[in-house]
């Protein structure tokens, strides 16, 4: 079933994708036509279970589709893909309310609002906060650079309900009356997946779209469930750049010679290949423990932070390999390098990566690889 659904993502990325990547950048606008077309084919809804709309699938899966929607685009791929985190943390809460916005994954656009103004890598800082109510609780509070919120029909809010991060809870929260929605964000790259800010004034939700008590805990199980999928899209954006600067370096010639045959441009190629390589395996194995549902903070943020660095350092040394046209926005290497960037950031930085993985180490008390 893996295999058939990557072979199914990777036709569909370079016969859908590919064709559109270039004019949905210039535009920056999210693409609404394939994502109803990669509805039919269940990739926004890979992890919801069968009985609930979805394909009933896991990371490992998940990685699989994102690594090769992210070789065609990896704006595209954040905006095919991301319903699959809201599907996370629903899941994850195990509240009834949750699980029945589920099957409205594969039609609608949902966002995880999480990021603030003041709380972006330091999440317990958040300040939004829920008012209790007769009936349930008013939201009050800013978020920022939330993804697809311009066209987002829910939202899974995290605000406060008490002090300290034992005090953050999550939300269920419609679009309508009280959520104030702004225009998207210009961004250096990535720009099909489009962020906002959004307000909330005082909108009311009932008793049981408070989803999780413990919300921040929530936040944090689903980064390291969803980690993998990011770190999938460096893998698919750093393919891309390792297909296009060999090609490129075995047309182009220099000195009388092709490029590749240069070693300072050869050398370039071959640790850009074994950087991919090991970017993916790191991938595969923290999808693997995500599938099987062991403890993956760990193996998460190391293959996120490694892909991401990794995807950033090999698509700039690829368009070194083009040289001047590398630069210009009529060859793909500029839009790859802008795409890349946000990688680092998104999803928690990858500083924030490695504060993870030395608490773990730390916790552990002793390294071994599982």
């Amino acid at each position: 079933m893996e295999k058939a659904i990557q072979e199914l993502a990777r036709r569909f990325a370079r016969e859908r994708i590919l064709p559109e990547a270039a004019r949905l950048d210039r535009e920056g606008r999210f693409p609404q036509e394939l994502f109803q077309e990669a509805a039919v084919l269940g990739f926004p809804v890979l992890g919801v279970p069968e009985a609930l709309g979805g394909v009933g699938l896991g990371p490992k899966a998940l990685a699989l589709v994102a690594e090769e929607l992210a070789y065609a685009c990896a704006g595209v791929a954040a905006a095919l893909l991301l319903n699959n985190l809201v599907a996370d943390a629903l899941l994850l809460s195990g509240s009834p309310y949750a699980r029945a916005f589920l099957p409205r994954l594969k039609e609608e656009v949902a966002s995880y609002a999480l990021t603030e103004p003041h709380a972006g890598s330091d999440v317990a800082a958040l300040r939004t906060w829920a008012e209790r109510v007769p009936g349930g609780f008013r939201l009050h509070g800013r978020k920022t650079w939330i993804s697809h919120a311009p066209e987002a029909r829910f939202f899974v809010v995290f605000a406060r309900v008490a002090e300290g991060r034992e005090g953050i809870a999550a939300f269920l929260v419609e679009r309508g009356e009280g959520v104030w929605v702004g225009p998207p964000l210009p961004k250096l790259g990535q720009k099909a997946s489009p962020a906002a800010e959004v307000a909330l004034e005082g909108v009311f939700v009932p008793e049981e779209a408070l989803i999780a008590r413990e919300g921040f805990l929530l936040a944090m199980r689903v980064f390291d469930r969803s980690r993998p999928m990011v770190a999938a899209m460096a893998v698919g954006l750093l393919r891309r750049a390792l297909d296009e600067a060999l090609a490129y370096a075995q047309t182009r010639e220099a000195f009388g010679k092709p490029l590749w045959a240069h070693q300072g441009v050869g050398f370039k190629l071959a640790e850009l290949a074994m950087d991919l390589e090991a970017s993916r395996l790191l991938t595969h194995k923290a999808a693997d423990l995500a599938e099987r549902g062991e403890g993956s903070a760990l193996e998460a943020a190391m293959a996120k932070a490694f892909a991401a660095d990794a995807c950033v350092r090999g698509v700039s040394e690829a368009l070194q390999v083009f040289g001047g046209n590398g630069y210009s926005e009529e060859y793909p290497m500029a839009k790859l390098y802008r795409d890349a960037k946000v990688l680092q950031i998104y999803e928690g930085t990858s500083e924030i990566q490695r504060v993870i993985v030395l608490r773990e180490l730390i916790r552990r008390g002793r390294w071994e690889s599982r």
